[in-house]
This record gives structure tokens, sequence and C-alpha cells, in this order.
């Protein structure tokens, strides 16, 4: 069972790329879409006291950007045609599993889109949680509680979130 969640670009800011979407290190300022991301999942589930992430990932949680590099300072210089193929085989890997999650934060293109096919996917589609979108369909989309319910009616593990 693959729980995935889908970023944009990696952090451009020193030290806050971890190789994680959307993670960085407790000692670095959790960056705006991180911090609406937090605020989502209070509002949904509980208060994370961590901005660390990797407690998803060791959980089966795929935090996977669509640009895997970035130069300093440069956000989304390498996304699209330098990591667009390697991302798409990856979606393509995960449409053949039979019960992922699949939450791409409204960062999708029709493309990408266009490769998931498996019935027995959950997509939770919105906004992304960029400060400049985060009100038309992030906030209150309940990604968490809905994946959790998603995995229970499976008869799986929930993801515990707040860890």
């Amino acid at each position: 069972m693959l729980r995935w969640l889908f970023g944009a670009g990696s952090y451009h800011g020193p030290r806050q790329a971890q190789g994680l979407s959307f993670s960085v290190p407790d000692d670095i300022p959790a960056p705006p879409s991180l911090q609406n991301i937090l605020k989502e999942l209070a509002d949904d589930i509980g208060v994370k006291e961590s901005h660390d992430l990797t407690s998803w990932a060791q959980q089966g949680v795929l935090l996977l950007n669509a640009g895997l590099t970035v130069p300093a300072g440069q956000a989304n210089a390498h996304a699209g045609l330098i990591w667009e193929p390697f991302t798409d085989a990856i979606i393509k890997v995960v449409n053949e599993d039979r019960s992922s999650c699949l939450y791409p934060m409204g960062v999708l293109r029709p493309q990408e889109k266009a490769l998931i096919s498996n019935s027995q996917h959950l997509i939770i589609e919105s906004a992304h949680p960029s400060p400049l979108s985060a009100y038309r369909g992030f906030f209150g989309s309940k990604p968490f509680s809905r994946t959790n319910d998603f995995l229970e009616a499976k008869g799986l593990e929930p993801v515990n979130w707040l860890a």
C-alpha cells in the first residue's frame, strides 16, 4: 500500500530540502506551504509538533516532488523536462498498485493525470497549499482523515499523521 503526496518542486532555500516533498528539518523554519499543510492537518485531525515529515515516509507515504533538484534560490528551475520522464515513470508504477491513496495537492499536469487510470485509487484533488492558492480548495479538503478513512475501509493500517 502506497500513500502518495505529490509536491511541485524542491525547496530552494539554504538547508531546506530533505528529499521529501514539503518536509524540512525541525531546526529550519517551516516554509509557507508546509505551514498551510500543518494548519490543515491541525484542523483535520490534530496538531503535529514537528515539521520534519520523515515519519510519514517511514509509514509508506511517498513524498515526491515534480522537480527533484533545484539551483539555490531558483524555484522549479529543474522541474518539467529534466525530471518529467522520471516522475512520469513513478506515477505509472504507483498506478499499478491496487489501493494507493493519491493526494497530488493541485500540481498534477493533465498529462500526469492521464497516467492514473486505476479505479482502485483514492485521488484527493485540491489546490496547492501555497499561500497563493490554499484558500481556493486546499483548506477544508481534509486529506488526512479522508486518506485514513479509505485505508481503514480496505482493512489497512491508517497513517499516523501526527507522528
